[in-house]
């Protein structure tokens, strides 16, 4: 992943901010309420002192101490901020699996109602950066769900606990100052900026470097502002960083081979599955996060908010002799029986193997939790 930019994808929940706790350097900071416990701010000795000396190393890069006062007048040590970045679990998905997350019913109707209701902003950032309007609304949807879930945690406390932290200290250290920096400049306030638990920010979640060489205040109000309800600045921000990492105006990003696919390099990312011919364009899109399911989720839900249709090549069994159709019907059948896996979009993740263990419990099988034809066809 180009850690440039931001650092995660899926995952990032709406975390709402109220009351207060004791936070870093001994103050009251805001509690966010309806977070888990462990991403509520709880007192930190070793955080308070780092937080002082800290302090004198930002004044040196420039940072005012009215900044430095607001900043951390609001902030605190998250214990759930480590816990999370150091249990990250490294994991590949298929392309299959990431297509139905990525371009799933839902996210394509989402983002069909999303692009009408922003068609004039869109294609005014189109008409300024070059970047097609619906590329610009894929990553949208990619990131933040169209806004609704661009994450409530304060970026300054998930930065600055980060940094103490040290597994990652430098690089999140650097994105405190770029933090301090943006609420320097006026763009927004230390109780408005909030992110992930990682620090990416706004509806197309950039971290705070990234935020600094290249958000755009595309609404002329003073701020480049990528956190209000308004999208405009983040949308204009986004389609700008794809026009300074290589994008071409009026060149297609790429598409499955057979299916209007323009001329380009063929990838094959599952072995069996569709092949697609990619340009110049699918490269920039990596720009903005370094993998192939990343570049063919944006361009395909691109298109699928444009009106296409899904992928016609069918993808080959899973690793379990389970196609997608399979998967759908076990889970919709272990749901009908009272094991709710949290959904029947075909993808075998933890809320599924939670139902399967469950069942098999039930039926006095071991409980491994592994989908399979046999426990498909238990169910009858």
């Amino acid at each position: 992943m180009n850690t440039s930019r931001r650092i995660f994808v899926f995952g990032l929940g709406a975390i709402g901010l109220s009351a207060c706790t004791t936070g870093g350097g001994g103050t009251l900071g805001p509690r966010i309420s309806s977070a888990p416990s462990d991403l509520q701010p709880v007192p930190n000795a070793g955080y308070d002192a780092w937080v002082a000396a800290f302090k004198t190393r930002a004044a040196g890069q420039g940072i005012s101490s009215g900044t430095l006062s607001a900043a951390f007048r609001g902030a605190g040590y998250l214990p759930g901020v480590v816990k999370r970045d150091r249990n990250q679990t490294e994991f590949s998905r298929t392309l299959e699996d990431y297509l139905a997350i990525a371009a799933s019913d839902e996210r394509v109707s989402k983002g069909r109602a999303a692009f009408a209701r922003h068609r004039n902003t869109l294609s005014a950032i189109e008409a300024k950066y070059g970047v097609a309007a619906e590329i610009v609304a894929a990553v949208w949807g990619l990131e933040s769900f169209y806004g609704e879930r661009r994450g409530d945690v304060p970026v300054i406390s998930s930065t600055s606990t980060l940094a103490y932290d040290g597994r990652r200290g430098a690089f999140f250290e650097k994105q405190l100052i770029a933090a301090l920096k943006i609420l320097q400049n006026g763009d927004v306030s230390a109780a408005n900026m909030t992110g992930s638990w990682a620090g990416a920010m706004g509806h197309t979640q950039f971290i705070p470097t990234s935020y600094q060489a290249f958000a755009v205040d595309f609404t002329g109000d003073g701020r480049r502002d990528i956190w209000s309800a308004d999208p405009s600045d983040a949308l204009a921000s986004t389609a700008a960083y794809l026009s300074r990492n290589g994008w071409t105006r009026g060149l297609k990003w790429g598409g499955e081979v057979g299916n209007g696919a323009p001329a380009g390099t063929s990838i094959q990312p599952q072995p069996g599955g569709p092949t697609f011919n990619v340009t110049s364009n699918f490269r920039a899109i990596k720009r903005y996060n370094n993998s192939d399911n990343y570049a063919i989720g944006v361009g395909h839900l691109a298109d699928r908010i444009g009106g296409a249709g899904p992928i016609r090549t069918s993808f080959p069994p899973d690793a379990d002799g389970l196609t997608k159709a399979d998967r759908v019907s076990l889970q919709t059948k272990l749901t009908a029986r009272g094991f709710d896996t949290d959904g029947t979009d075909g993808v075998i993740g933890p809320n599924s193997r939670k139902a399967i263990s469950a069942y098999q419990s039930s039926v006095g099988l071991p409980a491994t939790g592994n989908p399979s034809l046999d426990l498909l066809h238990r169910l009858g």
